[in-house]
C-alpha cells in the first residue's frame, strides 16, 4: 500500500507486525491455556472426558501459575521462530516464516503415510478387509490430479499487454517496447482459507467458554463444526473473503497511474480512469474463476475424510491450506534460487535438466557441473530420509 511505498513504510509495518504477533500470542495463549484446563467446557473438545478418566487430566495442577507459563512459553517459542524467519529471508533464499510452515507441514507425510497405509492395507489378524488394488490406485491418481491442480492454480496468470509510448532526448529514442502486466487467478492465496477457518472456530470455542455444558451451546458448535452447515458456511466465507482480499491489496487505480506516469497504455483502452475499469473488470472475472476452484480445493480434504474414510492426517494432503502452502512456498523459492543462480552468470535450473556454471573463485574458472545422474543420486537420498521417517513412526 501506501505505507510501503513510503520511506521507512516497511520498517513500520514490520513493527505492526512484530506487536500484533504479540498480542495474538499472549491472547491465544491464555486462551489456550483455559482451554488445557477445562477441556469438556470446548465443544470441539467432545468425547475427552473418556480419555481424562482413564489417564488423568490433561493438567494436574491449573491455576494462574500454569497460565503464565504457558503464555510466556507460547510467546516466546513464536517470537523466536519469527526471528528466525526473518533472518533467513533477510540472509537466505525464500521466505524464513513461510519455509518454517512449509518444513513444518511436511515433517507430517511419514505420520500421513503411515495412518494411510493402516488404513488401506490393514494388519492381518485385525478383521478388516484391504482395499482393493484398483480403488487404491484410483485415490493416488486423485492425488496427483489435486497435487497438479493445485500447482496450476498457483501459477495462473493473465497477461495484459502493456505498451510504452516512445520518448525522443535529444538524437536518441527511448521507450517503445511491449512488457505484459501479470494478474493472477487465485490473487488472495491461502488468506480466504485462514479467515473462514478463524471465523467458523471463534464462536465454537467462545460458546464453550461463555456457556459451559450448555446442551443448545453444543449443538450450535458442532453444527458449525461439521455437517452440511459447516461446509455451506465455509464454502461461502471463503468465496467472500477471496473477493475481500482482492479489494483490499489490489488497487487498479494505482496501478493505471503508475502506467499513464511511466508512459504505458494497454492497447485499446484510453490511459487513467478506463484503464483501472478495464483492469478491475478483469481481475474481478478472474477473481471469480479463482475463488470456485480455491473454494473446492479447500472443501476436499473434509469430503475426502468423510465419504472415503481417509484419516484427517492424510486427508490434509488432498488439498487445504497446507497443499496450496507447500506449492506456493516450493515454486516461490525455485524462482529466487533461479534468479540467484542467473545473477551470478550461472544457468538455471527451471528449463534444464542440470545446473552448470563456473566458479569465480577457481584459478582458470574451472566448471562445476551437478549431471543428471547427482541430481537422481540426491533424489534418492531425500526418498530414503523420508522411508526412514515413515519407519521411524510405524515403530
Amino acid at each position: 500500500g501506501k505505507m510501503a511505498r513510503e520511506e521507512g513504510g516497511r520498517q513500520k509495518i514490520t513493527q505492526y507486525t512484530r506487536l500484533g504477533t504479540l498480542i495474538l500470542c499472549v491472547v491465544q495463549g491464555y486462551l489456550l491455556a483455559t482451554s488445557f484446563e477445562n477441556p469438556s467446557r470446548i465443544p470441539i473438545f467432545s468425547g475427552i472426558d473418556q480419555v481424562i478418566q482413564r489417564l488423568g487430566p490433561l493438567v494436574p495442577e491449573p491455576g494462574i501459575a500454569f497460565r503464565v507459563i504457558t503464555v510466556i512459553t507460547l510467546t516466546a517459542g513464536t517470537m523466536l521462530l519469527m526471528w528466525i524467519g526473518e533472518q533467513v529471508t533477510e540472509k537466505g533464499i525464500g521466505n524464513g516464516i513461510s519455509l518454517i510452515i512449509t518444513i513444518g507441514i511436511v515433517a507430517r507425510l511419514p505420520a500421513a503415510l503411515v495412518a494411510g497405509w493402516q488404513v488401506f492395507v490393514p494388519p492381518a489378524g485385525s478383521g478388516r478387509e484391504p482395499i482393493s488394488p484398483f480403488i487404491l490406485f484410483l485415490l493416488l491418481a486423485f492425488l496427483f490430479v489435486v497435487i497438479a491442480s493445485t500447482i496450476a492454480l498457483t501459477q495462473a496468470l493473465r497477461k495484459v499487454s502493456v505498451q510504452y509510448a516512445k520518448q525522443v532526448r535529444g538524437n536518441r529514442v527511448y521507450g517503445g517496447q511491449t512488457s505484459f502486466l501479470p494478474l493472477k487467478v487465485n490473487y488472495a492465496g491461502v488468506m480466504p482459507i485462514i479467515f473462514a477457518n478463524a471465523i467458523l472456530l471463534f464462536p465454537a470455542s467462545i460458546l464453550g467458554f461463555l456457556f459451559p455444558g450448555s446442551p443448545t451451546a453444543n449443538r450450535i458448535a458442532a453444527a458449525l463444526a461439521t455437517g452440511t452447515l459447516h461446509y455451506v458456511l465455509y464454502a461461502a466465507m471463503i468465496f467472500f473473503f477471496s473477493y475481500f482480499w482482492v479489494a483490499m491489496v489490489f488497487n487498479p487505480i494505482q496501478i493505471a497511474d503508475d502506467m499513464k506516469r511511466h508512459g504505458g497504455f494497454i492497447p485499446g483502452v484510453r490511459p487513467g480512469e478506463t484503464t483501472a475499469q478495464f483492469l478491475d473488470y478483469a481481475m474481478t472475472r478472474l477473481t471469480f474463476a479463482g475463488a470456485i476452484f480455491l473454494t473446492a480445493l479447500a472443501v476436499l480434504p473434509m469430503l475426502v475424510q468423510n465419504f472415503l474414510g481417509v484419516p484427517s492426517i492424510t486427508a490434509q494432503f488432498f488439498g487445504g491450506t497446507g497443499l496450496l502452502i507447500i506449492v506456493g512456498v516450493m515454486l516461490d523459492t525455485m524462482r529466487q534460487a533461479e534468479t540467484y543462480l542467473l545473477q551470478r552468470h550461472y544457468d538455471g535450473f527451471l528449463k534444464k535438466g542440470r545446473i552448470k556454471g563456473r566458479s569465480t573463485g577457481s584459478v582458470g574458472g574451472t566448471a562445476q557441473t551437478i549431471s543428471e545422474k547427482q541430481i537422481a543420486w540426491l533424489l534418492v537420498l531425500i526418498a530414503l530420509i523420508a522411508l526412514g521417517g515413515v519407519i521411524l513412526s510405524i515403530r
